[in-house]
């Protein structure tokens, strides 16, 4: 959820519980003021019966006056308080019962007691009530939807360069020489937030192409010399004066110089694939693309009695040539390299998966470290990158990459989708 719609939805529900808790207490209120005027209306009019009783020495008819109900019933209480109550009140126009309000107090006539009761009608004021609270409901309502509009329009607006930084943020590439705009926001923290983004883009390139240029230079360098040293190790093996200890010698030399020339070579093509260099995307036939690396191993195949099954079905992405002929070939090679003699590889390549199965070490590799750079096996005379080349290959083209043992097999499983 984004942030406008956090503080929209914390604003709209912190009104909402202000509001109604302010519309109960108003209701509650304003039915305690209508009451307060009920019974002071009651008051003045039980005043006016006792004056009239007074002034006149009798009790007057009972009457409907104004709609207000008066009884009169003899009692032999002495001491009788004036009280206020709830009680029903039947309309004489409509015949039905309503809500009403009554007064109840003692008059004395001729030595006798009388408890006089007015009953009002509450209708009028309940009434009142109603209509107030739904003006209130109305103004809360449209306070609300004022209230979601600003947040929606003018907050977005005042939101607008955040999310034009971000935009720039995620289309920023470390590679290219674009700097990012400098905006000018009305608020302030926005327009800190866009200067210091670009000013922190501008120095991640500058160290990025100065890094990618000492990176570059030093392989350079060290395939300089690597290249004379293997030149002079090829002069020296074709030397027939060698002792056999010599021979031996020069040649553990020529392996670990080769050796170093691949880990030059690999540690160079985690830094393109790292920083996205090669995304020349195009469309790929994986199975013209295995049965080309089927031809080009089938000698080391044979050499090591390795029997090759492989079902192909006719599958096409969208992924850099050259990564993808890397991706296969690591996937060919580890498959050799570390199989036994005599042992088996199974290739499968149907809908979206390919998978590569061959025999080995009868111990599974840790699936924790099994791509992690320099994690090599035990028997292992590589680099230790393969495996993490083929990972930072899959990543890039949002390939799923996984490591399983399945029947004395270890298998690798590619998903394209």
């Amino acid at each position: 959820m984004k942030l406008a719609a956090h503080y929209n939805k914390a604003s709209i529900i912190i009104s909402v519980t202000v509001l109604l808790i302010s519309g109960i207490i108003y209701y509650i209120i304003i039915n305690q003021i209508a009451r307060e005027q009920l019974d002071s209306n009651l008051s003045e009019e039980i005043a006016e019966v006792i004056e009239y009783v007074n002034l006149n020495q009798h009790l007057p008819k009972p009457i409907d006056f104004d709609e207000d109900q008066t009884t009169f019933v003899k009692t032999n209480l002495v001491k009788f308080d004036t009280k206020f109550f709830d009680t029903p009140y039947l309309n004489p126009r409509e015949k039905k019962n309503e809500n009403g309000r009554a007064v109840a107090a003692l008059i004395k006539l001729n030595g006798e007691r009388y408890i006089a009761t007015i009953v009002e009608s509450r209708e009028n004021t309940e009434y009142l009530i109603q209509i107030i609270f739904i003006i209130t409901l109305l103004l809360t309502t449209v306070l609300l939807s004022v209230l979601i509009i600003t947040n929606r329009y003018i907050l977005n607006g005042l939101w607008r360069p955040f999310y034009y930084i971000l935009h720039q943020v995620k289309e920023f590439n470390v590679s290219d020489n674009k700097k990012m705009d400098i905006i000018q926001a009305k608020a302030d923290e926005f327009t800190e937030l866009g200067d210091a983004v670009s000013k922190m883009s501008s120095r991640v390139t500058a160290d990025y192409h100065g890094l990618k240029t000492f990176t570059e230079n030093a392989s350079h360098e060290i395939m300089t010399p690597l290249a004379v040293i293997t030149s002079k190790l090829d002069t020296l093996i074709q030397d027939e004066t060698l002792r056999s200890d010599q021979y031996a010698q020069i040649t553990d030399i020529y392996s670990a110089t080769n050796k170093l020339s691949r880990l030059n070579q690999s540690l160079l093509l985690l830094v393109k694939i790292d920083n996205n260099l090669l995304h020349d995307n195009e469309k790929l036939n994986i199975k013209s693309i295995i049965l080309e690396k089927i031809q080009q191993f089938q000698e080391l195949i044979q050499n090591k009695n390795i029997e090759l099954n492989y079902a192909l079905d006719e599958v096409e992405v969208a992924a850099n040539k050259y990564l993808t002929d890397v991706l296969i070939n690591n996937l060919f090679s580890n498959a050799i390299k570390h199989n036994k003699a005599f042992g088996h590889i199974k290739i499968r390549l149907s809908g979206n998966k390919l998978i590569f199965q061959n025999s080995g070490e009868s111990l599974p590799l840790q699936q924790a470290t099994v791509f992690t750079r320099f994690n090599k096996g035990r028997s292992s005379e590589g680099t230790g990158l393969g495996l993490a080349i083929m990972k930072n290959i899959c990543n890039q083209h949002n390939f799923a990459l996984s490591y399983q043992y399945v029947n004395d097999l270890h298998s690798f499983e590619i998903s394209f989708d």
